[in-house]
């Protein structure tokens, strides 16, 4: 792992594969970390070159004080491709990480040229639900929100089965900071109106179990990109990268095939 110091912020970041191949990124939802990746990367061909984050008050990057806004994770992204001289990106973005995605697409063609739209929105949720969620974790750790969280976030099945216990600890260890910032992020964003200028190629994944963001609210969002497609992921919750990875993987190189991506020289 490495760390970028971006100034206000440092991004704790793996880098692999050479630095002239087609590159992927990847950015994680609230709650997670650059660990929900690991799977599909060692599913994915050597032929790319592949960036995974966290974002800030995830992980291993620094925990700036709340609340945070939306531009900052969209400036920690663009900042961070342009601190590896990366463009012409296929940016895989999970839940907030799709959301940063949206902005960066607005933002910063030059830097994304096709991107994945994981279990995420162009809003999510309203003002008061992120507010009470910042409250009480502010007040008493991110524990308060865990047992509602793993059922959001994961099917049954894998609930009761022991590949659960990685999942919740990484949960566990994100700082409380940085998600009551990310929270605040969350709550003041909505992308329904840039998201539908946007022309570019888009895939949104979601999870047929889903508790957070649903099937039919990710192929809402996607749906305001003229060409976009949505793949659905069954037996799978928030998650699929995580409970599903050799469909997850599947599905993004069957993307990166339409796409051409693996053609684009840099």
């Amino acid at each position: 792992m490495q760390r970028a110091d971006l100034g206000d912020v440092q991004i704790n970041y793996v880098i692999e594969g050479s630095d002239t191949a087609p590159t992927l990124v990847f950015a994680q939802g609230l709650g997670c970390d650059l660990r929900i990746w690991k799977q599909v990367v060692e599913r994915l061909p050597k032929s790319l070159r592949i960036l995974r984050y966290d974002m800030r008050g995830h992980g291993q990057s620094s925990c700036p004080e709340p609340p945070y806004r939306m531009g900052n994770l969209v400036r920690d992204s663009e900042r961070l491709l342009d601190h590896l001289n990366i463009r012409d990106s296929l940016f895989v973005g999970h839940g907030l990480g799709g959301m940063v995605a949206q902005g960066l697409a607005i933002k910063r063609l030059d830097q994304i040229r096709a991107m994945v739209l994981s279990n995420t929105a162009a809003k999510l949720g309203m003002v008061d639900m992120w507010e009470t969620r910042s409250a009480q974790v502010l007040g008493h750790g991110v524990s308060a929100l865990e047992q509602d969280t793993m059922k959001r976030w994961f099917t049954r099945a894998f609930l009761k089965s022991n590949e659960i216990a990685p999942w919740r600890d990484m949960f566990l260890s994100q700082p409380e900071n940085g998600y009551a910032g990310s929270c605040a992020a969350i709550a003041g964003t909505d992308f329904y109106t840039p998201t539908s200028g946007l022309r570019l190629p888009a895939l949104g994944i979601a999870g047929t179990e889903d508790g957070v963001t649903p099937a039919d609210l990710v192929r809402e969002t996607v749906g305001l990109i003229p060409g976009s497609d949505v793949a659905i992921v069954r037996r799978a919750g928030h998650l699929p990268s995580v409970e599903q990875p050799d469909t997850y993987t599947q599905l993004l190189m069957e993307f990166i095939d339409r796409t051409g991506h693996l053609g684009i020289a840099r």
